[in-house]
């Protein structure tokens, strides 16, 4: 009987899951787009600034490194708090982490060659 609970909490977690992952993959999926979107705009928008003499080329290219640069770092900000995120959302629904699992090898590894060293003896 127990174990007829235990799959379907499993299913029921597994459900759950796959809208999550499936709204998470689609932001990512957006937001690469908008970024790849943003960037095309800022160099039309500093090539007409160039062409109607608005600003000099020279200055015109500085201002694309500038903002380029200034997105990479905001992009990064936005990474690393949505990893941590994830992470947090992911302790919440017990998901081991990959540092868990690593662990959990090592001492498997550890307890499998102890095993090997009695049965020697």
């Amino acid at each position: 009987m127990a174990k007829v609970e235990v799959v379907v909490e499993k299913e029921a977690e597994e459900t759950e899951r796959k809208p999550l992952l499936e709204a998470t993959r689609k932001v990512l999926l957006a937001s690469i787009g908008a970024v790849a979107l943003a960037q095309d705009e800022i160099e039309n928008f500093v090539k007409k600034l160039v062409d109607r003499g608005g600003i000099a080329e020279q200055d015109g290219k500085k201002l694309v490194r500038e903002v380029m640069e200034r997105r990479k770092k905001e992009t990064r900000k936005a990474e690393d708090e949505l990893d941590k995120r994830i992470e947090e959302l992911l302790g919440r629904m017990n998901v081991p982490s990959k540092g868990d699992i690593e662990a959990l090898s090592a001492k498997i590894s550890a307890l499998t060659k102890k095993v090997d060293e009695l049965k020697k003896s």
